[in-house]
């Protein structure tokens, strides 16, 4: 009786897996798409940064018109 509490380990314990297979499906999958991993907690003023930076890089790669 004192070995119950193991019938619960293995249901438990696909049920875990299973959450973390699809986790990491998640970041693979962002990853493939975006090329980089997801910025957790991006706000609005992250995003405007992104914007910029995106931007200057654009701007400093670009030709110069002389």
């Amino acid at each position: 009786m004192s070995l119950v509490w193991m019938e619960a380990i293995l249901p438990l314990g696909i049920i875990a897996g299973m959450l973390c297979v699809m986790g990491n499906a998640q970041y693979y999958i962002h990853k493939a798409a975006h090329g980089r991993p997801k910025h957790i907690g991006n706000d609005m003023w992250d995003v405007a940064m992104e914007r910029r930076d995106k931007k200057l890089i654009e701007q400093a790669t670009a030709p110069s018109s002389n």
